[in-house]
């Protein structure tokens, strides 16, 4: 595996939260482009709401991971491990959506803890390496 695959999974992982908001929009009823918030504010459909917390999660999330494969990469960590922690954050990522769409709230906080377990493994191994550099 080569950075390439890292970089690949910084896509896959910016477009998810517009996945999960477009099924946010397409669940509920009467959607108004004009006031977006507020329409989902007033939604009742949970699988609305619980889509709208998926992309709103996935927005937060997305900042800490590209920094990290960023911080690997500068700190000259294998790009194999790279790679494999993106992969894992990017499963754990449309996982987490999928848990959240379906209010599978344990396993959606479980995979939710794989993913940023990958992205701190990536953030630790990074100072480590520049420390022992250095």
């Amino acid at each position: 595996m080569t950075i390439s695959v890292a970089y690949w999974c910084i896509v896959i992982a910016v477009i998810l939260p517009y996945v999960w908001t477009t099924i946010a929009k397409s669940g509920g009823k009467g959607y108004n482009n004009k006031d977006p918030r507020g329409w989902t504010a007033r939604q009742e459909n949970p699988r609305t709401r619980y889509a709208n917390g998926a992309q709103l999660n996935s927005f937060e999330s997305n900042p800490v991971f590209i920094g990290s494969v960023l911080m690997a990469q500068f700190a000259h960590l294998p790009e194999q491990t790279i790679a494999l922690c993106s992969i894992i954050y990017v499963i754990a990522r449309v996982l987490h959506g999928v848990f959240y769409i379906s209010a599978q709230h344990a396993l959606r906080s479980l995979v939710w803890f794989v993913g940023i377990g990958a992205v701190f493994y990536l953030i630790v191994q990074s100072a480590l390496h520049i420390t022992a550099a250095a």
